[in-house]
């Protein structure tokens, strides 16, 4: 539930610091006194889109904190757990936004984003206005909600049937691993034996591609080698060349080789210089020799290239990589051939998962049937207390056969829609679309007193629900709220004298002007405040008779 609210610098509120009752609180006061500001206090904290206009004029930022109490086992405290985050049955929010955009979110004191809060309030607070969302406008939550009405037997059913779900889900998986359906693995096989007879036919060498390049490379520059290996050539053995030179040089020397040992050495190294050169000019000679390609071999290699280009593209980087592409294709080529028996093995199975699942729904969409006919007779009886007289309520289910079953949820085949009318002669119309404002208000009254402690929610927070109410229909609206309350907290606005009496606790909302500004307050009433209170909302502030019938209106509620 919620315990306390503490609100600061929200609209007309200054500071407000409220703590709520466990069970029945109502919020009253003048028109325009700040209960929908206190509200949407309520929503900003709980997750709301922040607007600057919230912040309350010339105050640089907005900050409002929210205390529960909760179970140490409820759906909150789970949430809480999945994020990490401590919980000891007190949960405490707090929510700051600036008058620059800026803004931050902590839940027990850790620093949380919009969509964790989100995901933490929807379990703690509904909040139902004119244009709030509500839990069971959402068709998926209105068939979670029947599915809580119908208690363990379904619940026993839906366990078995996820157990179902699960076992068949295992089963495609082995299935697609052995290659699918007969066409699937044909497919695969089919594939597979292209990958394997090109990679094959191909012949590739570890190492060939860098070897090709190599060659590529000396094709490419054929020409500029051949010029200059000639050049080379030439510079060493042509007439007067370098090779003549040096048996010029090498004879002048051995005329003077004898006559000391420094000239000897002279003589040695230009006759090594001239052997040298004449086994490079040689050596050059062989090389000229070899460097010649012709266009065919050039447009072999680079088609060749243009091959092992086209593999790694498709099976890897290099060679090597290539090559382990092949081995594991032949690998599964082998298994796939293999595994008709297999598939078909688990294809039976499958088939009675299948069987058994179907079964399984249609015994889960029994047991929905059965317990929403009598949901369908309560709401509709609780409609009409509400002074809705022509009334009307049901659960459309959808139809379907073992073809068009959905066997793969573990929620089973259902989809339902809640549909109401609230008017004679008019078709009954899904929930979401149905009439807002007192009806609509009503109605959801009407399914909160069904279906109270059902969606695991500890608040109900009520804006307007008495717009269009008054009488008898007052009177049955605020004993509806008390029996909501012996389950689940209530915050409701209410301009009913009727309902305000029922409270277990009632705060007013009222304006005041300090320092040539106006500031929206909260104060809690005593029973003497509620009686004047009371006198208020019922047109009559001065008589005795007004008195005595609000004094009597808050006995007959026990207050």
């Amino acid at each position: 539930m919620l315990s306390r609210l503490y609100v600061k610098n929200i609209a007309l509120i200054e500071e407000a610091d409220i703590a709520f009752n466990e069970k029945f609180n109502v919020l009253s006061g003048e028109t325009g006194s700040g209960k929908s500001i206190l509200l949407d206090s309520v929503n900003f904290v709980l997750g709301s889109k922040a607007d600057k206009s919230l912040i309350r004029f010339g105050e640089s930022e907005a900050f409002v904190k929210a205390e529960f109490s909760v179970e140490s086992d409820s759906a909150a405290c789970k949430i809480l757990e999945d994020m990490d985050i401590d919980c000891d049955g007190e949960i405490i929010i707090s929510r700051k936004y600036s008058i620059d955009g800026k803004g931050s979110i902590k839940i027990n004191g850790n620093t949380v984003t919009g969509a964790m809060l989100k995901r933490l309030t929807a379990s703690l607070v509904d909040v139902h206005g004119q244009s709030e969302h509500f839990f069971l406008l959402d068709e998926a939550n209105q068939l979670k909600t029947v599915d809580n009405l119908c208690g363990e037997r379904v619940i026993s059913l839906k366990n078995e049937l996820a157990e179902l779900v699960a076992r068949k889900k295992e089963l495609k998986k082995q299935v697609e691993k052995l290659g699918g359906d007969e066409q699937e693995r044909e497919r695969a096989l089919d594939l597979l034996s292209y990958q394997i007879n090109e990679i094959e036919k191909a012949d590739i060498k570890v190492g060939e591609c860098e070897q090709l390049r190599a060659k590529k490379k000396l094709i490419d520059n054929s020409e500029k080698i051949i010029s200059a290996l000639g050049m080379i050539k030439g510079v060493l053995s042509d007439d007067n060349g370098c090779t003549d030179m040096l048996s010029v040089a090498r004879r002048q020397a051995s005329t003077i080789a004898d006559f000391d040992e420094k000239y000897g050495e002279i003589y040695t190294r230009i006759e090594n210089l001239s052997v040298e050169a004449g086994d490079l000019s040689d050596e050059i000679s062989d090389l000229l020799d070899e460097t010649s390609f012709d266009e065919r071999e050039a447009q072999t290699v680079e088609e060749r290239l243009e091959l092992l280009r086209g593999l790694f593209k498709k099976y890897g980087a290099d060679e090597e990589e290539v090559l382990s592409f092949l081995s594991e294709a032949k690998t599964k080529y082998e298994e796939l051939i293999n595994a008709a028996e297999n598939i078909e093995k688990i294809s039976r199975e499958i088939e009675s998962c299948d069987n058994s699942i179907y079964s399984l729904c249609k015994k889960i969409t029994e047991e929905r049937k059965n317990r929403c006919e009598k949901l369908s007779a309560d709401i509709v009886k609780e409609l009409k207390s509400l002074n809705i007289p022509n009334a009307q309520f049901c659960v459309e289910f959808n139809t379907y056969d073992k073809n068009s079953a959905n066997l793969n949820s573990a929620n089973g085949s259902d989809e339902i829609k809640f549909m109401f009318s609230a008017n004679k002669g008019e078709p009954m119309k899904p929930l979401s679309k149905v009439i807002s404002g007192g009806e609509m208000s009503r109605f959801m009254l009407a399914i909160k007193t069904q279906l109270k402690d059902i969606n695991g929610i500890s608040t109900y927070i009520f804006d307007e629900i008495d717009e269009g109410i008054s009488g008898m229909t007052a009177k049955t609206v605020a004993e509806k709220f008390i029996d909501i309350s012996e389950n689940t907290q209530i915050i409701a606005v209410s301009h009913l004298p009727q309902v305000c009496a029922a409270a277990t606790a009632q705060f007013l909302i009222y304006k005041t002007d300090i320092d040539q500004k106006t500031v929206s307050n909260v104060k809690l009433l005593n029973r003497e405040q509620r009686v004047e209170e009371i006198m208020r909302l019922a047109g009559n502030t001065n008589s005795q008779a007004a008195k005595t019938h609000a004094e009597e209106l808050l006995a007959s509620f026990g207050n």
